[in-house]
């Protein structure tokens, strides 16, 4: 693989439960808004679930991903191609961890930096659309 070593360990508050986070990072339906304009492959199921391999591609690049370990507040991909390395995400209530190592011509802190920025604005965009709907129901 071309590339340097690189590794990045971010941590970020949320206003979000547990549960939101659980599932924008497992269902792809959830992951694919934030995560755009990486596209991913077709067919995901609409939950990851252990040995799931799939491919993502930030442009051009393809990074193909398989679930090496899920579970209600965790999850890790081993990743290969663009990048050949891990992906670890951490997660309770309002807040989420994130520790990527791999090697790769990509700027990996700065896609992992961006990536967390936009679940941040997800997480509020849905917490302002379901504050609007109690309002009008009320």
């Amino acid at each position: 693989m071309f590339g340097t070593f690189q590794q990045s360990n971010l941590r970020i508050e949320l206003n979000a439960s547990e549960q939101q986070i659980r599932d924008s990072l497992l269902c792809p339906a959830q992951f694919q808004q934030w995560l755009f304009p990486q596209t991913f492959s077709t067919g995901l199921p609409d939950r990851l679930h252990q040995g799931l391999v799939f491919t993502s591609w930030i442009g051009p690049v393809p990074i193909q991903h398989q679930v090496d370990h899920v579970n209600s507040n965790s999850l890790r991909f081993l990743m290969s191609k663009g990048i050949d390395g891990f992906h670890e995400w951490y997660w309770g209530d309002g807040w989420l961890q994130s520790s990527l190592e791999g090697v790769s011509l990509l700027p990996l802190n700065l896609g992992q930096t961006l990536s967390l920025l936009r679940l941040r604005q997800f997480l509020a965009m849905q917490q302002d659309n379901a504050d609007r709907r109690v309002r009008f129901m009320g």
